[in-house]
């Protein structure tokens, strides 16, 4: 043959796993793995107690310290994870909000400490913290000074780091907490808008390099089981993004204004029962996010089939990784412009999709920006809703689940046969461990630099100031996560966010839960009172979907309800 006939083929998208667990050095060798499988890009998974901000000897860490991500506790930890990566080289995706002025900081030390120029720095810190009152629940601070600390995220890179994401906004949580396609357009949206007029109205923000920074914004999305429509709203928000970029904005430049996502397909419709099925259910979400070039994700990662039962372990990984890689270099997706341009069908779905998305975001606007839904838990009451529509569907059947409410007979699956349950589990004798590793850390450092670099953190807190260059300081000096977050609770407070529930409408009549409510009226009677019950969730968890969704069960049945929030 005369030279490659084969046609161009477009380059893939990051091929990314969401991976820590246990302990940095064994989050260092799952990474390291990982990217010995064809792995292009890390994303990390930090413990609870690193995302609220609490050290692993807290009391409220107690039981949560490596469990569903990498514990960090100071700048040796950060060195630990990263040991042997070259951190210049490398495309990094945190998954922190709260505290990602943090996190960031020990990134940059920890590659300054490797030899890497902070300029030259790549990767995404989440810093989302709008979506974390929402539905992640890994809130500390109330609002508005959280929506300070992201600004300062933004500002920094603006000024430090121009090749690193300093915010990726996410709707991925939203879906997982029940929203609809156009709740999810419009929320990560209206999040977004609110961001850049805070990051616009900062003084240490040059007006010439706004546009510069609007381009930086990137955003992670989710796919549901439903991919056609799934295709459609990411299209509609390419659509969208480029009309409030050129409109609101002002931003001239086309390439400043495309949308640019990564994805996690989704995780809410992994079901326990048959898991095996699940696998299929992730390859097909998969499609929503890749098969439309004009909105193909940059950056994909996925669930392991697993994950409703509990940590994947490496090999679950590979697969799902093993998904991707198919996909991409084995079919002949890459070959061809958007094979979906031209479909009136489609076109109609998008247009649905950006009418009632503005629709929503008009609402927003009206109440004074996101901040402003949020603290009225308007927004929160809207997911709540969805959400129960969502569970009440599947359970009366008018929404079909394989192995759940639909064909539900089925040959063992051998996938559980191992000995391990087909998960993986997290010893507890990694949380003493790090517990050990932290207190010898603070018995090695020099406790007057870290009191003077905690109280210029305060101040610079008091006094409105970007909080990242002392929070750098913070990380060389030796301070812990929970010691810069105790910092700023002193100065901002804590927060307790709206759960929604009371403004979910109260179901009535004869549906699934008529048989109940006629007991509880009937054991009502006999107390001489309402039955009464408390909902709460220990640990450290925010995801309040059980506890909203039996709460509002429990209403729904003519009990009194407790509910709080859990956080």
């Amino acid at each position: 043959m005369d030279g490659d006939t084969r046609p161009r083929r477009d380059r893939p998208w990051l091929f990314r796993t969401y991976a820590g667990h246990s302990s940095p050095e064994a989050s260092n060798r799952l990474f390291r793995a990982n990217l010995a499988r064809g792995q292009t890009g890390l994303s990390v998974a930090f413990d609870l107690p690193t995302q609220t901000g609490f050290d692993a000897d807290h009391p409220l860490a107690r039981g949560e310290v490596g469990k569903v991500g990498v514990p960090i506790g100071c700048l040796a930890d950060m060195e630990r994870l990263f040991e042997g990566i070259p951190l210049a080289r490398m495309n990094t995706s945190m998954t922190i909000n709260a505290t990602a002025p943090w996190l960031l900081a020990l990134y940059v030390a920890a590659a300054e400490k490797q030899g890497a120029e902070r300029s030259a720095l790549r990767g995404t810190v989440q810093n989302d913290i709008v979506k974390e009152y929402l539905s992640r629940g890994t809130y500390i601070f109330p609002p508005r000074p959280s929506m300070k600390l992201a600004t300062d995220v933004i500002a920094f890179c603006a000024a430090e780091m121009p090749h690193w994401n300093p915010i990726n906004v996410c709707s991925y949580h939203l879906q997982e907490a029940g929203a609809t396609p156009v709740q999810e357009l419009a929320y990560a949206l209206a999040t977004a808008i609110a961001v850049l007029e805070a990051v616009h109205a900062r003084e240490d923000v040059p007006a010439a390099d706004f546009p510069r920074i609007v381009g930086r914004v990137s955003f992670f999305l989710n796919a549901g089981i439903r991919f056609v429509t799934e295709l459609c709203k990411m299209r509609a928000f390419v659509e969208l993004w480029d009309a409030i970029t050129a409109e609101r904005f002002g931003v001239e430049d086309p390439g400043l204004r495309r949308f640019r996502y990564g994805v996690q397909v989704n995780s809410l419709g992994l079901t326990e029962q048959q898991p095996e099925n699940n696998i299929h259910r992730i390859l097909i979400e998969m499609l929503g996010v890749t098969l439309s070039k004009r909105a193909r994700a940059r950056a994909v990662q996925l669930p392991a089939w697993n994950e409703a039962l509990g940590l994947p372990r490496p090999w679950d990984q590979q697969w799902s990784l093993r998904m991707q890689q198919i996909l991409a270099f084995e079919t002949d997706l890459l070959e061809y412009e958007d094979i979906f341009d031209g479909s009136e069908v489609i076109a109609a779905k998008v247009a649905e999709l950006v009418r009632e998305a503005r629709e929503e975001l008009a609402r927003i606007e009206g109440m004074g920006g996101v901040l402003a839904a949020v603290e009225n838990g308007y927004i929160k009451s809207r997911l709540v809703a969805s959400n129960t529509e969502r569970v009440k569907a599947i359970a009366e059947g008018r929404q079909p689940v394989v192995g759940v409410n639909c064909y539900t007979e089925a040959e063992p699956s051998p996938l559980l046969a191992a000995a391990d349950g087909g998960f993986l589990t997290v010893d507890p004798a990694v949380e003493e461990a790090q517990i050990a590793r932290l207190q010898a850390h603070r018995r090695q450092r020099d406790e007057a630099a870290v009191a003077a670099a905690l109280e210029e953190l305060r101040r610079a807190a008091r006094e409105d100031r970007n909080v990242l260059p002392p929070s750098i300081a913070c990380a060389r000096a030796g301070v812990t996560t929970g010691e810069w977050a105790q910092a700023l609770r002193e100065i901002y407070g804590e927060y307790r966010a709206p759960t929604g529930v009371a403004a979910v409408p109260v179901a009535t009549g004869e549906d699934a839960l008529a048989p109940v409510r006629r007991r509880v009226e009937e054991v009502s009677r006999l107390l001489g009172r309402r039955i009464k019950i408390l909902v709460g969730k220990p640990g450290l968890d925010g995801h309040s979907n059980g506890a909203e969704q039996i709460a509002v069960a429990a209403r729904d049945s003519g009990m009194e309800v407790v509910y709080e929030g859990i956080r």
